[in-house]
C-alpha cells in the first residue's frame, strides 16, 4: 500500500483505522513523515483546500481523519452534514495533497491519535495550542507528535458558505 502514496477509496470507501495504521507503520519503516489532520469537510471549499495543501507540506504523507455523518450531526446539528461521508471522503481523496482518509465516529480524535501516532498534527490557524481539546492534546504529547498550525483563510467556513447561499434570493440560488 505504501508504494502508492494514495489509497483508492473510489471502490472501497474511506480506509478503516486498521488500514490507516498499516499505512502509517509502513511510512515509519520507510523513514517518511506522517502528518495527521481532521475535520468535518461538510462543504469542501477554498479554506479547506488551502489548509490541506499547507498541511501536506509539513511531511511526506497527509492523512485526514474525517468526522462521520453521525459525528457531524452531533457537532453541527440535525441538518448537517450536507454531503454524505462517502462523498466527502471521495472529494478529499481527489486532492493530490491527501494520502488517505479515515472516518471517525466520536467528537474527539483521541483513539485515532493514539493508534496512528502521527509525527505531525495540523490544525488551521483559527485554533491554538490552548484551544485544542485537552484529551487530544494529551494524546498528541503521549505519541510525541509535533503540533503545527497552518494559516486560516478568513470568511471561508462552511457555516458562512451556507449562510451566503441561504441569503440569495430564491430565484437566484444554485
Amino acid at each position: 500500500m505504501i508504494g502508492k502514496t494514495r489509497v483508492n477509496i473510489a471502490k472501497a470507501g474511506a480506509s478503516s483505522l486498521t488500514e490507516a495504521v498499516c499505512f502509517r507503520e509502513e511510512a515509519k519503516k520507510s523513514g517518511k513523515t506522517f502528518v495527521l489532520t481532521n475535520g468535518c469537510y461538510d462543504l469542501l471549499h477554498y479554506g479547506h483546500v488551502s489548509s490541506l495543501t499547507q498541511a501536506s507540506k509539513l511531511g511526506d504523507y497527509l492523512w485526514v481523519a474525517m468526522n462521520s455523518d453521525s459525528s457531524v450531526r452531533n457537532l453541527k446539528g440535525k441538518h448537517r452534514p450536507i454531503i454524505s461521508e462517502r462523498e466527502r471522503a471521495y472529494l478529499l481523496m481527489s486532492l493530490s495533497c491527501v494520502s488517505g482518509v479515515t472516518l471517525f465516529e466520536n467528537e474527539r480524535l483521541v483513539q485515532e491519535i493514539l493508534a496512528l501516532q502521527p509525527d505531525v498534527y495540523v490544525k488551521s490557524g483559527d485554533y491554538s495550542k490552548d484551544s485544542i481539546n485537552k484529551a487530544e492534546k494529551e494524546a498528541l504529547h503521549a505519541v510525541k507528535a509535533s503540533i503545527q498550525f497552518v494559516p486560516f483563510v478568513e470568511g471561508t467556513s462552511t457555516t458562512t458558505l451556507i449562510e451566503r447561499i441561504q441569503s440569495l434570493p430564491a430565484n437566484t440560488r444554485p
